[in-house]
């Protein structure tokens, strides 16, 4: 055992020698995560930061569908057409109706979304933006109380 651990030692003394340890990334740098408590999912979460995956990808498939289904207002708020929101609402409806056919993962209430009123808040959400809004006039201007001491003297 010990002629293994010093013909290693001596490979790397020999790799340092030749500078095949210089220059490598983070050199100089402090280790990340240093400091800081164990996390035992350290490796998921630096692979999603470095990887830039979001993290709704996650969740269970009943999650995605609700957290979809909350943000439904703002991903249909820049479509052109009423059919479009239809047909965006009726995709997502599609899904909604193929999971609850077999549902997987944790049990939560998750229904089709009613398109009719998604397109009642995309029009009145257009119609608001489409009406200009007057400009706050300006309050009068007043002049600031004045203590007696601050008064100019004639």
């Amino acid at each position: 055992m010990d002629s293994w651990e010093a013909s290693v030692e001596a490979r790397i003394r020999a790799a340092q020698e030749r500078g095949e340890f210089d220059n490598l990334p983070g050199m100089g740098k402090p280790i990340p995560g240093r400091g800081q408590p164990y996390d035992e999912s350290w490796w998921i979460k630096s692979f999603l930061e470095r990887e830039k995956i979001p993290t709704d990808l996650l969740l269970p498939t009943p999650l995605q569908l609700r957290r979809r289904i909350e943000q439904l207002p703002d991903e249909v708020r820049d479509l052109p057409t009423e059919e479009s929101v239809r047909a965006f609402v009726a995709d997502l409806n599609a899904q909604i109706v193929s999971w609850l056919r077999t549902p997987t993962g944790p049990r939560v209430s998750v229904r089709p979304v009613n398109a009719d009123d998604v397109v009642r808040g995309w029009r009145a959400e257009r119609e608001a933006a489409a009406t200009p809004t007057p400009a706050p006039s300006a309050p009068p201007r007043r002049r600031g109380w004045r203590a007696p001491w601050h008064r100019r003297r004639a």
